[in-house]
């Protein structure tokens, strides 16, 4: 067993279950967001007080009782019970039955059953933007524009179901056809963090089903609502086309859960999203079992900006990059790696666009709010001690540092400055609004400054002079999965492959090529002829 695995949900799950219990949650039912008429797109969803958290056909699920909560006010949004090892295993079980059905149907059928999936969520946009704005804390316009990626991703699978490629190349032999085809792997496990309840599953679940597999969920235990009210849309397709609920079947829990998927011999690919430490567990227990992995890990990811960039639109790039999701983007940047000409006035510009932002904190569903809560008070506690920590090795906060005084979770967006590019604080990543500002005497050393932490994710340099952009570019530039110019390192669109390298796990997801990841090649060699050579001209006479 993997007896550490998913720490941040685990101990979210523990906090959350220290609320009072069920049978007292009867006499208080109005404190419940969900009954409250401001909410009522909660039950638009098809959600209510308590919701099952199984889902494989049939809703169930009998195990712990976890009550979602409001980051934005500490307060209960909803309940969902968690699914049993036992309940996980029936899932599992009902899912590659369901393959069986689902890899009989043609490519570009499943497409169309994604594109329905897609139209489905169109209607359900703003609700279900609103859920991911209320339970993950991010804000509103964010929320609709997660879903709205998941309904992009549909687009994109349509199309892809059509062109699903092999391929087939001269054979050295007479009369023979060498090829390749590729086919699903069968029934995969999809593992989503908090930071993006609903996008991470829609990347997955779109690609690997018109790819012909079946899959099994396990969200964010503290976004429970999110996984089940998204899977009972995709269900609502499925059921009108009278295909196996079990195609997309979803099993809420924890640390239990979690394990037992990444050992599970009958998931053929086991795709996570969450922290190095966690991911680097999860990739050994599937290599052990000789399973596949797509891993898509932690960033610390950094904007170079050379002495000749356009200044305007870097602080335009970097607000929303350093402090929006409240820094809980895996595309976040970390650092910002400012030529020594225009680090002081850089600094000077973002402060003062931070005070701009502070008069603009507030509940995330409020249309005025561009700046929203931590998640939860362990994403507080872990602020607060980088800040800390960046203070006892000489860093100076030019603005921020502290806790909000209101309800919720709320931080200040932190900048930092006075810190070596090698300081422990600023190697490793904080899931936090916090930015370490360095100061670099030209671009050569910048990109060095950007390759030298552990994690691959995402970077960008603003700069007018195309030298630096193809040296950026280059073998010798960035390390990243994800290497920009003149825009932010958050934001990715959904035609490339998003992922990273180095301890951000290297795996592949969304558009381009991430397809050959949910399935398995075949090299065909057929002879046509009445002979039986042998390759490379051997002769076995």
């Amino acid at each position: 067993m993997i007896t550490s695995l998913f720490i941040r949900s685990s101990a979210q799950t523990i906090r959350l279950s220290k609320l009072p219990s069920t049978p007292n949650y009867r006499t208080m039912a109005t404190t419940f967001l969900i009954n409250n008429p401001n909410y009522s797109f909660l039950k638009e969803l098809g959600l209510q007080e308590q919701n099952h958290g199984v889902f494989d056909g049939t809703w169930y699920g009998s195990a712990e009782v976890v009550t979602s909560i409001c980051p934005a006010n500490g307060k209960p949004i909803a309940q969902v019970r968690q699914g049993t090892l036992q309940e996980y295993n029936k899932a599992v079980e009902k899912s590659q039955e369901a393959w069986q059905v689902w890899a009989d149907v043609p490519a570009p059928k499943r497409g169309e059953i994604v594109r329905q999936i897609g139209d489905a969520l169109r209607q359900k946009l703003e609700p279900l933007g609103k859920l991911v704005a209320l339970e993950m804390g991010k804000i509103l316009p964010e929320g609709i524009g997660e879903v709205q990626e998941y309904v992009d991703i549909c687009d994109y699978a349509t199309g892809l179901s059509r062109m699903l490629e092999g391929k087939i190349f001269p054979s050295e032999r007479p009369g023979h056809v060498l090829m390749e085809n590729w086919n699903p792997l069968g029934s995969i496990g999809i593992i989503s963090a908090f930071n993006f309840p609903i996008a991470v599953f829609g990347w997955n679940n779109a690609i690997a089903m018109v790819c012909g597999n079946t899959m099994i969920w396990k969200g964010a235990p503290s976004t429970s609502l999110c996984s089940v009210a998204t899977t009972k849309i995709v269900a609502s397709v499925l059921e009108k086309n009278g295909l196996p609920g079990a195609i997309s079947a979803l099993c809420c829990g924890g640390a239990d859960i979690g394990s037992a998927m990444a050992e599970d011999k009958r998931l053929s690919l086991v795709s996570f999203t969450g922290s190095t430490q966690v991911g680097n567990k999860v990739g050994t227990t599937v290599q052990a079992r000789f399973g596949k992995s797509l891993l898509e890990l932690g960033g610390n990811n950094a904007i170079i900006v050379s002495d000749d960039a356009d200044l305007e639109m870097v602080i335009r790039a970097i607000i929303f990059a350093c402090a929006g999701t409240a820094g809980q983007r895996c595309t976040t940047t970390r650092r910002l790696i400012l030529h020594e000409n225009v680090h002081d006035e850089i600094v000077k510009r973002l402060t003062k666009a931070y005070e701009q932002i502070m008069k603009r904190v507030g509940d995330p569903i409020d249309s005025n709010t561009i700046y929203g809560p931590m998640h939860s008070q362990i994403g507080v506690d872990n602020y607060l001690a980088a800040v800390q920590e960046a203070l006892k090795l000489g860093g100076k906060i030019e603005f921020g540092g502290k806790v909000i005084k209101r309800e919720g979770f709320f931080v200040e967006p932190t900048v930092v400055t006075g810190l070596p590019h090698n300081s422990p604080i600023v190697m490793k990543e904080t899931f936090a609004p916090i930015v370490y500002v360095l100061k670099a005497p030209n671009v050569d050393e910048a990109i060095k400054w950007n390759n030298s932490v552990n994690q691959g994710l995402s970077s960008s340099i603003f700069t007018q002079n195309l030298s630096n952009v193809f040296q950026w570019l280059g073998p010798k530039g960035s390390d990243c999965g994800i290497v920009n110019v003149n825009i932010p390192t958050s934001g990715a669109e959904i035609g490339g492959a998003f992922g990273g390298e180095k301890h951000t796990g290297g795996g592949r997801e969304s558009g381009s090529d991430s397809w050959k990841q949910y399935m398995r090649r075949s090299t065909i060699t057929i002879n046509y002829s009445k002979e039986l050579p042998l390759a490379q001209g051997i002769k076995f006479e």
